[in-house]
């Protein structure tokens, strides 16, 4: 049975920072190129301009997926969180995550619907494959809380043995793809993107998505490298 704290005995404090340069770079590359393929169509949303929802679209990403990558890493190397909380640390970590998570999509639908029908072309395609990639992520999100389990979402793995213990899962869309979150449910904010026929909707979606596997490769896959290894 693994241990977090024996692997926190065992693992180089210097491992909270690996890959995290790596991770800022490609944030601001990403940011950068997002922003330079925006186009200001002159409309807004509620007196907001299409780009200020952009950029604070873009914002919450950052914000999120930063946040996401310093708690795992203090979390796991110096268990910060379960010593300030101890048996809700789980909680606490999900109303800070989850209201982020949940900002996205909102903050998508406020920018298709300012920038609607911007990406011009055959909307009768745009809304049929939109509308198709919606029950691919509302099956992925309904493996992901019967068998994955919201917690392990969450990264409770970082937190506690129990869910470091537990056996990886390969059942509902997990059958298909490992890391099915990132791999199907991300697919929504293209679906998003298509339904309402926005340019620069599409274009947060692929920052989101390619983001999303930033956080993969630079923070999440060193960590498993540590929980899981022989």
């Amino acid at each position: 049975m693994r241990s977090l704290t024996e692997i926190r005995a065992n693992t180089p404090k210097t491992e909270v920072f690996r890959g995290q340069i790596q991770h800022a770079m490609i944030a601001t590359l990403l940011t950068v190129g997002a922003c330079s393929l925006l186009r200001d169509n002159g409309s807004g949303f509620l007196g907001v301009s299409t780009m200020t929802w952009a950029y604070i679209t873009i914002a919450i990403g950052l914000i999120h997926q930063s946040i996401v990558a310093i708690v795992f890493r203090l979390q796991l190397h110096f268990d910060v969180m379960v010593r300030m909380f101890g048996d809700n640390a789980l909680k606490i970590w999900a109303v800070i995550f989850l209201p982020f998570l949940g900002a996205r999509p909102i903050l998508l639908i406020i920018v298709g619907i300012a920038d609607y029908g911007s990406l011009g072309g055959n909307r009768t395609i745009q809304l049929v494959i939109g509308a198709a990639l919606m029950p691919l992520v509302g099956y992925t999100m309904h493996s992901v809380l019967k068998y994955f389990t919201l917690n392990r979402a969450l990264g409770g793995d970082h937190f506690y043995d129990e869910y470091l213990n537990m056996p990886m899962v390969n059942q509902g869309a997990f059958k298909y793809s490992g890391n099915a979150m990132y791999t199907f449910v991300f697919t929504g904010l293209w679906g998003i993107g298509l339904l309402l026929g926005s340019w620069n909707a599409l274009v947060l979606a692929l920052f989101y998505h390619a983001y999303i596997w930033v956080h993969m490769y630079c923070t999440e896959d060193p960590d498993m490298r540590i929980l899981y290894k022989s």
